[in-house]
């Protein structure tokens, strides 16, 4: 007798009979779950892989972007002042900014060197060395 789904009634199988398929049904469902992660990489990579492109076109823009504020404060301080003071005060301004990013970069370069998970493991792994050395 079946039922719905396709699912076969067990209520007369013996325990044996039932302990002896727990490896089989383990076994499927290993493989169903592997399945499933690697469609789940497979749409996370695409989606990644889109997003990535999408970060690149928006960052092509940005790239333009900047020379046209540039070009924007020259000409707004060149009101004021001579072209040459206007275009050296707006390449300062630049520089200082550049200064600034690369100090905030090298603060989170050396966060990473300090968080070290290769750095925890081998510190773990000595600590159970040490261990086994004791008895």
């Amino acid at each position: 007798m079946s039922t719905p789904r396709g699912f076969k009634d067990r209520a007369d199988d013996s325990l044996f009979t039932l302990l002896g398929e727990v490896p089989e049904l383990v076994k499927n469902l290993i493989t169903a779950e592997l399945d499933s992660a690697k469609r789940w990489a497979k749409s996370a990579g695409k989606e990644a892989g889109l997003g990535g492109v999408f970060f690149i076109v928006a960052l092509f823009f940005l790239f333009w972007l900047i020379p046209a504020v540039g070009a924007f404060a020259i000409i707004g301080i060149a009101s004021w002042l001579p072209a040459w003071a206007s275009a050296l005060i707006v390449v300062g301004i630049f520089l200082i900014l550049a200064v600034i990013a690369a100090l905030l970069g090298l603060v989170h370069i050396k966060r990473i060197s300090k968080d070290n998970p290769a750095k925890a493991i081998t510190t773990d792994a000595q600590i159970v060395k040490d261990v086994t050395d004791e008895r």
